[in-house]
């Protein structure tokens, strides 16, 4: 979808009668049936069906991908191997290809990969919830979303190689090497310090205070990043006691100190709403905002229950989700030109 928005012609090739998983995964589901998971990613595709173990489909397959720039895979091994057909083969056929497989673990690509397993064999569940609760999973499925932009800038590197060599290259991305990569800070804390992460709830392992706290009307954050910062927070909170402690000058200092500094942001934020405090530290320069609701969010954006959220990268929004097989004909009659066709019609 990505490549989609900045413009790439897309098809979608998905099985007869039942399709992408996704598009079972509801309710809710919109007017004409479709599951609002399966809305979320797939706009901007032209969407076909077609059976691996029909030979006349194979063959059409095989056609398409030889005129593509990119095929995107997300197959176990041996899938298409067992048809006599494959990344290797195809690359071979046209070198130009960027061929482009997603797993869902690198060491065991053979393991199916769904987000929630990611999530727990990545470190990801260890490190997040609260200090005394349960491993908690993300609210959004984001070892699927870093995995899809991982693919994305690997194959639009691969497309720049291929402008300058006329090589194209055969790309695998795993969900779980993408997942344990965005550990980032997180894995290098263990690292340098020897010691395993804990779950920090709303807090920072790093940064003190950087956390949620809860005004009078509503929770919301503070985001203190520097020792400057710190100083006008502790000014636009009105807390001179703070401001003035030599121990709390360094981060270092406000790490040994969490407890002592936070409860007293706490019980300081807690006297006033958000807005009076907003309000102060925006004028001090400290990083604050609200803890919002996701219709709150939608409330400020253009997005729409049939096309979703406006895209991440510069691009536009030329095609809805396609109906199971909704373009199957004309793309089997077109090939790659049934996308001008398309767009032609819903101008």
């Amino acid at each position: 979808m990505i490549l989609g928005d900045m413009g790439a012609s897309v098809i979608k090739v998905e099985r007869p009668g039942v399709g992408d998983d996704t598009r079972g995964w509801g309710p809710p589901f919109d007017e004409q049936g479709e599951s609002a998971y399966f809305l979320s990613v797939n706009r901007n595709k032209l969407g076909i069906t077609a059976d691996l173990d029909d030979p006349a489909d194979l063959s059409f397959l095989k056609a398409l991908a030889r005129e593509a720039d990119v095929v995107i895979d997300n197959f176990l091994p041996g899938t298409l191997e067992r048809r006599a057909w494959g990344a290797e083969q195809c690359c071979a056929e046209a070198p130009g290809l960027v061929w482009c497989s997603i797993v869902g673990f690198g060491e065991e690509p053979r393991r199916p990969g769904y987000d929630v397993l990611i999530q727990a064999e990545s470190g990801w569940m260890s490190i997040t919830g609260e200090p005394a609760g349960e491993p908690m999973k993300h609210g959004v499925a984001l070892a699927d979303v870093l995995a899809g932009k991982d693919a994305a800038i690997a194959i639009l590197a691969a497309l720049v190689e291929r402008g300058r060599t006329g090589v194209g290259r055969r790309i695998r991305i795993a969900l779980s090497t993408s997942a344990e990569a965005a550990l980032v800070n997180v894995a290098q804390n263990a690292l340098v310090s020897g010691r395993s992460p804990v779950r920090w709830g709303n807090a920072h392992a790093n940064l003190v205070p950087y956390q949620l706290f809860h005004a009078a009307d509503r929770p919301m954050i503070v985001a203190v990043g520097s020792d400057a910062q710190w100083r006008a927070c502790a000014d636009a909170l009105d807390l001179p006691e703070l401001a003035n402690d030599p121990a709390l000058a360094t981060n270092a200092g406000r790490l040994a100190q969490r407890g002592r500094l936070v409860e007293s942001v706490a019980n300081r934020i807690a006297a006033r709403t958000a807005s009076h405090w907003l309000q102060r530290l925006d004028a001090a320069g400290v990083p604050c905002g609200l803890v919002r609701s996701v219709p709150e969010v939608l409330a400020d954006r253009s997005a729409s229950a049939r096309d979703g959220m406006p895209p991440s990268v510069p691009g536009t929004i030329r095609l809805p989700p396609p109906r199971l097989g909704q373009h199957s004909a004309l793309v089997r009659g077109e090939g790659w030109n049934a996308f001008a066709h398309v767009l032609d019609s819903t101008d």
